[in-house]
């Protein structure tokens, strides 16, 4: 029945992506032309917590497998250069009975530290009436939880496995990164959004064929998204509140989309999953943890300092070459985090 559906509704949905990209992708000079590139870069230790001590030295940038001259490197401190944050409730996409209990969790973390907040942040609900983007950021976490408490969050009762309800979420949700993208450019600084949510409709598998004028048209908004959110320096944190209840198929089946998409048959509808975007970004796709205070300060962890780290980038040959980046920590037990990579002189392709 899926399959039926997606041929007569999801090309009209791609049409609506694709202009979008037309409009909104960057007008950016190709990458690869400027002199060098900046990437943000977490460091984790086995223990999971994060490695802040770390020099130059210490440090490989790969691009497309070739180690490239690092030009420039620092230690960034979130006090000295606060992140904004924004703290993105999915109410499309979050099962209804869930809405509640994330809600709480959430205001336990506005209200803790007696409310004082370690970077200045904002609360941003997404409805089936779309976002609505706070652009009031406070470091007042008390602020933020009473405004909270008081907005009406008007769900509608979405089936998560609803065919119907597939499409209908899945244009939502492209239509709200597209909004927070425009938004994020107009923040100076580094931001970072905390997407609440199980996730986004994947609809990909053995019974979704794409043509070639949909694979064109899904390749278009990957780019887009890529480069605007490296030019936006955006990280997304995706944080599923569902938690242990989540089946085991359900939660990892993101994983199998995570590879940077190189040409436009390759795609698939999951290489837009907000998981995805989360992990490409450089953040993290936080699973099986229903303590939402909890993965929230596990990302708020991750910005109070970083590497900010700049290498010269291998030229690009041809429009929308997919560069792979990779950073390479050389001490044991660590593993370096950044945005899995970029699109050399990202153009839109005209659909066939």
């Amino acid at each position: 029945m899926i399959a039926r559906i997606f041929a007569c509704s999801f090309l009209a949905l791609l049409l609506f992506c694709e202009i979008a990209a037309h409009a909104q992708a960057p007008a950016a000079a190709d990458a690869s032309a400027s002199h060098s590139m900046r990437i943000d870069v977490a460091v984790d230790a086995k223990s999971g917590l994060p490695v802040t001590n770390l020099q130059q030295q210490d440090f490989t940038v790969f691009d497309n497998k070739a180690a490239r001259p690092i030009t420039s490197f620092r230690i960034v401190s979130g006090a000295e250069d606060p992140v904004k944050v924004i703290v993105f409730i999915d109410a499309v996409n979050t099962p209804f009975q869930m809405d509640s209990y994330a809600r709480e969790g959430i205001m336990k973390f506005l209200k803790s530290n007696e409310g004082q907040l370690a970077q200045p942040t904002t609360v941003s609900i997404l409805t089936d009436k779309g976002a609505v983007i706070d652009s009031g950021f406070t470091t007042n976490g008390n602020v933020l939880s009473d405004d909270l408490e008081h907005q009406q969050i008007g769900l509608r009762e979405i089936n998560r496995n609803s065919e119907w309800g597939f499409m209908d979420r899945f244009q939502i949700c492209m239509t709200a990164m597209n909004q927070l993208l425009t938004f994020v450019n107009t923040v100076p600084g580094r931001k970072a959004v905390l997407w609440i949510s199980p996730g986004w409709p994947l609809i990909s598998g053995p019974r979704i064929d794409l043509d070639a004028r949909q694979e064109d048209q899904i390749f278009n908004q990957i780019v887009s998204f890529s480069t605007r959110m490296r030019e936006a320096n955006l990280t997304i944190y995706n944080l599923n509140p569902v938690g242990v209840t989540e089946p085991l198929e359900r939660e990892d089946f993101y994983t199998a989309f995570l590879k940077g998409v190189t040409k436009p048959n390759q795609v698939q509808v999951g290489n837009l999953a907000i998981q995805v975007l989360a992990v490409q970004s450089g953040g993290l796709a936080i699973e099986g943890n229903s303590d939402v205070a909890g993965m929230i300060q596990r990302c708020v962890t991750d910005l109070h300092s970083w590497y900010e780290i700049g290498f010269d980038p291998l030229p690009g040959d041809k429009p929308n070459e997919y560069h792979h980046i990779e950073v390479k920590v050389d001490r044991p037990g660590m593993v370096a985090r950044t945005r899995d990579g970029y699109y050399a002189n990202p153009e839109v392709i005209q659909a066939h």
